[in-house]
């Protein structure tokens, strides 16, 4: 059987046919190399080629440092050379057909992560008729680093320009150019936050999902300037485009792990400003806050978190059994709340959790939650989902942690790399019920559930209660509705976040 050929913009590409009749098409760039004279630069024009281009093959990756331990065994990654790093992967149902079209911006704190990971391998969605896209862009300080001879946010400039090449080329691989959902977790799915009202953005996609990450994780200029001078120092140069392009790579890579060290283990805030408290260094640019969308918004959002999103950061690190009453009360005074009103209604919910667990609900809302909620609330169409299935991971002490859901919305529970993360035998008929609802989503508009209102608050609830606690149960096989969930807990962040 011949495979498969498609006509881009830029030069045709071979693909390969997969086993349900489909076909996939790796590595296809979508913006020149951003190296030599396009370091530091927004996304130029990717010059073609002729005749025919392999796309078997997953391209490179953007630069990155590799996780530390023990993250660097949960959370898959993979590092492959070169420098044609802005590609994306196509997984497509059809070459001849107008299929709905799902572009997903990864995770990784702006710092990590690959459109070519095995959990997001996108057969599952062209599968079950749905054309898949992944995307590389830059990260770290090449993607995200503020300099005052460099455009900001270059990575979420790259994640427009593959959005562009979406809009332009994806009807030669069976896609509809009008129906395209851009969905993200984490990193990515702050990114989405933000290019809900990004100028650059409009019109590029019709749909959204926002994956554990909203509008409300920016840097103002002011501390992106800092970070910015503190890297530089770092390194013993000017914090400029033209003196970080002379350095080495992996010297640039070496000093963007070194200070996300230093700012986990010293999180000052006259220092970091608003990084001290999601502890990322590397984010994008924005007014405070970012920008929540007006009710004119012209965009579908499904939003959602998981019921304990901060235990990844808690529990692996060997951290969440030695947090103590004190430190509990001080973090929720550094994150907004009177511990003396707030936590009483934290533990009043969870009677059986530790001060380890409250602390982990506290922050998972400022981090996660209430972000995701304020965005529902602004929209003029929104669903809220919230994932509660608890992984066995760490004797279960994990539960529904950060990035857990990612499998489920793929299908990819089969693969080897997401079982340090949700264990052996996660179950299957969860992941149908959640691809499913995506699926929907994208070629219709409508999950399966009532849309989001500030009078009822319709969440979906994937596994798990929605007691958001460490007894967490129910049957992982049947979502149900819920109405507003933690509304006491909610209710203690307005006017905070």
């Amino acid at each position: 059987m011949d495979e498969p050929v498609c006509v881009t913009r830029q030069g045709a590409v071979r693909g390969e046919t997969t086993p349900d009749g489909g076909a996939v098409f790796r590595g296809i760039p979508y913006a020149a190399p951003p190296f030599g004279p396009n370091r530091f630069k927004s996304p130029q024009p990717h010059a073609g080629w002729d005749g025919v281009r392999d796309a078997t093959a997953f391209g490179p990756t953007a630069p990155k440092a590799p996780y530390v331990p023990p993250y660097d065994v949960l959370l898959h990654e993979t590092s492959v050379p070169g420098e044609d790093c802005l590609n994306l992967n196509v997984w497509t149902p059809g070459t001849s057909g107008r299929a709905p079209v799902m572009v997903w911006l990864h995770g990784g704190a702006f710092a990590n992560g690959a459109g070519s990971l095995p959990g997001y391998d996108g057969a599952a969605f062209a599968r079950d008729g749905v054309l898949c896209v992944t995307v590389n862009y830059r990260l770290g300080a090449d993607g995200y680093l503020s300099l005052p001879d460099a455009p900001d946010n270059r990575g979420m400039l790259d994640q427009i320009a593959a959005l562009g090449w979406v809009r332009d080329n994806i009807e030669a691989f069976g896609g509809d150019p009008g129906r395209v959902t851009v969905f993200g977790e984490s990193a990515g799915a702050m990114s989405i936050g933000l290019l809900l009202t990004a100028p650059g953005a409009q019109g590029l996609f019709r749909r959204a999902i926002l994956q554990s990450g909203a509008t409300h994780h920016c840097l103002t200029p002011e501390t992106a300037r800092r970070i910015a001078g503190l890297f530089a120092a770092r390194l013993g140069v000017e914090p400029t485009a033209a003196a970080l392009s002379q350095l080495p790579l992996d010297e640039l890579l070496a000093a963007q792990r070194a200070l996300r060290a230093d700012l986990l283990a010293r999180p000052d805030p006259e220092q970091w400003g608003e990084a001290a408290l999601d502890t990322m260094p590397f984010e994008p640019v924005a007014a405070r806050g970012g920008t929540l969308p007006g009710p004119d918004l012209p965009v579908d959002l499904l939003v959602g978190t998981n019921s304990e999103e901060y235990r990844l950061f808690t529990v692996p690190a060997g951290v969440h059994e030695h947090i103590d009453e004190q430190r509990l009360r001080t973090t929720a005074g550094r994150y907004g709340l009177d511990p003396d009103t707030a936590l009483p209604v934290y533990r009043a919910g969870r009677p059986e959790e530790t001060p380890g667990d409250l602390l982990c609900a506290v922050i998972g809302d400022w981090c996660f939650r209430i972000p995701a909620i304020r965005l529902a609330e602004a929209a003029p169409r929104a669903w809220m989902y919230e994932f509660g299935w608890r992984s066995p991971a760490f004797d279960g002490r994990l539960g529904a942690c950060h990035a857990a859901e990612i499998a489920f919305v793929f299908d990819t529970l089969g693969a080897e790399e997401e079982s340090p993360l949700i264990g052996p035998e996660p179950p299957q008929p969860l992941a149908e019920a959640m691809h499913s609802a995506w699926v929907a989503f994208a070629a219709t508009g409508d999950p399966g559930w009532a849309p989001y209102g500030e009078r009822d608050r319709t969440t979906m609830l994937f596994g798990g209660s929605g007691a958001g606690g460490s007894g967490a149960t129910g049957d992982p096989g049947k979502p149900r509705a819920v109405s507003d969930p933690r509304a006491e807990e909610r209710a203690l962040w307005e006017g905070v976040r």
